[in-house]
């Protein structure tokens, strides 16, 4: 709203009451001061726990080897193993941003060699037995695209590593192999069968197959031609099938939790929308001439965040009354539209949960490592 004589008036009293809250409101908070000790408590925590790679979680019926990425609906543990990992990488990443103490760049090492580096106990590059059903005989289960979602928290673990690169917690080799590793997994992300479905999807699928590739590709900058291809995917694939004229997700509405996937949908493509943007080529800003752009989608939304109870679609049929938490849409949607209220709500919202359920469609625990450009 335009600031006019009469609206200035209006609002005085409100900002007489409150005399500080203009030095406060702004849509660029500051996030390594709010997060201080949030992020140095889970870092801390993580410090006490040593990797946990698949190879050290049995899966007696996958049928692939001990080093595939393997779940069912009733075998979740190397799911809940990579949530983990995407916990505890980020937060022992941002603590040692913040205090540049090496114990925690040293600890976030560990994890990443064990699950990406060392020969014994890497992760194969790729999710062919992600949510599989299994079937019989073993050799021909199959996994389902909906699998893709289960490797989302790799995201913010990509996007912990350039912060790694000035400590010598991980030595150039060590960079070199993980670099490989996620570009071997892109490779899988491009040209598997499964991982193709869930890319051509119309849902929060697809939207997790292009944050995975945005942020691997951001990892190299010889990668610009990838990235190249991923805005032009953003632009036309994913704004025309996901997002209606009005805003809404419609097909995140037929799901059993509707709120809760259109909020995981936006905190995704907002991430994409930083990670994609150049100072030449904004995101935020694109709309296609016949539908919306990511802005109306967000400002669909914000008011569903601030009030879970104006939402007025059907009511997830798990854990609704714990939403919305505190979304990174918010957030990067406030620097990109300079829109403090945004920030202001973000503030006000939980930063964490310790429900399982959510915590798999809550992509981004560390904003910082998103609004923060790593030391050289």
């Amino acid at each position: 709203m335009p600031t006019t004589r009469r609206n200035f008036c209006l609002r005085a009293p409100a900002l007489l009451l409150s005399p500080h809250l203009l030095a406060q409101s702004t849509s660029h908070p500051n996030v390594a001061l709010i997060d201080h000790d949030r992020i140095l408590r889970a870092a801390d925590t993580a410090l006490a726990q040593p990797p946990t790679p698949i190879t050290t979680i049995p899966a007696p019926q996958s049928p692939g080897t001990l080093h595939d990425f393997y779940s069912t609906d009733t075998f979740p543990a190397h799911r809940d193993a990579l949530l983990q990992l995407g916990i505890q990488v980020p937060a022992l990443t941002a603590a040692y941003t913040l205090t540049h103490n090496q114990r925690y760049a040293t600890q976030a090492a560990e994890h990443l060699k064990a699950w990406f580096i060392t020969p014994n106990t890497r992760m194969t590059p790729s999710l062919t037995y992600a949510h599989t059903i299994p079937t019989a005989p073993t050799s021909t289960q199959t996994a389902r695209n909906e699998g893709i979602t289960q490797a989302v928290p790799l995201s913010e673990i990509v996007q912990s590593i350039s912060f790694l690169t000035s400590s010598d917690s991980l030595t150039l080799e060590d960079h070199k192999t993980l670099h490989q590793w996620f570009n071997d997994y892109a490779l899988w992300l491009n040209t598997s069968r499964q991982a193709g479905l869930a890319r051509d999807d119309k849902s929060h699928h697809a939207t997790a197959w292009l944050l995975q590739a945005a942020a691997i590709a951001r990892l190299s900058p010889a990668n610009e031609a990838a990235l190249t291809e991923l805005r032009q995917r953003f632009k036309t694939s994913t704004l025309r099938t996901q997002i209606s004229y009005e805003g809404l997700f419609p097909h995140e509405l037929t799901t059993p939790a509707p709120y809760r996937n259109s909020l995981f949908n936006l905190d995704m493509l907002t991430a994409i929308c930083l990670l994609l943007s150049t100072p030449f080529e904004s995101l935020w800003n694109y709309d296609l001439q016949d539908g919306p752009g990511i802005r109306p989608a967000i400002a669909r939304h914000v008011p569903y965040i601030a009030d879970r109870g104006r939402w007025p679609y059907p009511a997830d049929t798990e854990h609704f009354k714990d939403l919305p938490l505190r979304r990174p849409a918010l957030l990067f949607a406030a620097r990109a539209y300079n829109r403090p209220e945004y920030a202001d709500l973000w503030q006000t919202l939980p930063a964490d949960t310790t429900i399982p359920d959510l915590q798999q469609t809550f992509p981004i625990r560390q904003p910082l490592l998103w609004i923060t450009q790593p030391r050289p």
